[in-house]
């Protein structure tokens, strides 16, 4: 019995063996394997985590070469908008001057295509009249001797063969130049920025030719110098000139209109602003009151004054 039971408990512990052996390495395996694999999601991990910070860095580089580029953008736009700022401040400065040479240079040029029509007119005026001294001359000699009319007398011969006009007023002693000399000399000086010049010619034209058609504008042109040159003053009483000595003149609106800028350059605001409003109530249509307009507009000045109640 006793030889049975250790027979038995033998065997138990035999088969215990063996099935140990069997069944106890699968484990060990499993866990192995696992453990290989977490090392080598932990290694993948690992350099996945080593690859992110190597492209953040990158990443990092690159944005601020953009800040850096994007900064030198802004401050070389900031340069530009204040060198255009000031551009344009300086042309607002200029405006005005550039404005008012052009006009002064308009009008030159106008006034002198008039004065060319009527140079013209005056040539052949004078065509005429020669062509009727060649007649007349050749019929005193187809008669046989030159003979006069009763009561009539010769007339001295000018530069051009024609009668010669009589003594201009105010002329000094020698020769006066010609008006047409004068005041083309005068347009041609002043529309070239010669105004030293031109105002000699005009002043010369006034004192031999002030009674003629063109005398107010020689006037006023002497009101257009003296305003180029920033002498306020002169141009104020040059203007007051045209207006008091010339009523019937067509340059009564740009008088007018320039005096009362004259008037603002010199500080007298109310005054200039009472001789625009007058430019817009006198002259409606006009390109003086255009000008008027825009110059009380850019004062903020109301076109009408207003009355107190």
């Amino acid at each position: 019995m006793r030889t049975r039971y250790i027979l038995f408990f033998s065997g138990a512990m035999l088969a215990s063996a063996i099935a140990g052996s069997l069944i106890g390495p699968r484990p060990v395996l499993a866990v192995a394997r696992e453990i290989i694999e977490l090392q080598r999601d932990v290694t993948a991990l690992l350099q996945g985590q080593k690859d992110l910070q190597t492209q953040m860095t990158q990443d990092h580089a690159v944005q601020k070469t953009l800040i850096e580029q994007s900064s030198d953008n802004v401050n070389k736009l900031n340069g530009t908008m204040a060198s255009l700022q000031k551009s344009v401040q300086d042309v607002q400065a200029n405006s005005g001057t550039r404005l008012d040479t052009m006009s002064t240079q308009v009008q030159g040029l106008s006034d002198n295509l008039e004065e060319i029509k009527s140079r013209l007119g005056k040539l052949n005026q004078q065509l005429v009249d020669l062509q009727n001294s060649v007649q007349s001359i050749d019929a005193r000699l187809s008669g046989g001797a030159p003979s006069l009319q009763p009561g009539a007398s010769p007339a001295p011969a000018g530069p051009s063969g024609s009668a010669s006009a009589p003594a201009p007023r105010g002329a000094d002693s020698g020769p006066a130049p010609s008006a047409d000399t004068l005041y083309s000399n005068g347009l041609r000086d002043i529309t070239s920025g010669k105004y030293d010049l031109a105002r000699s010619e005009f002043q010369d034209y006034l004192h031999y030719y002030g009674d003629t058609d063109l005398a107010s504008n020689a006037q006023f042109y002497l009101g257009e110098i003296a305003y180029s040159q920033k002498n306020y003053e002169v141009a104020v009483s040059e203007y007051d000139k045209v207006l008091n000595n010339y009523p019937k003149s067509f340059k009564l609106a740009p008088a007018r209109l320039k005096k009362g800028m004259a008037l603002i350059e010199l500080g007298q605001k109310n005054a200039g602003v009472k001789e625009l409003r007058e430019v817009v109530k006198r002259y409606p249509g006009t390109e003086e009151e255009r000008r008027a307009r825009a110059r009380l507009k850019d004062m903020g000045v109301a076109v009408t004054a207003t009355t107190a109640h």
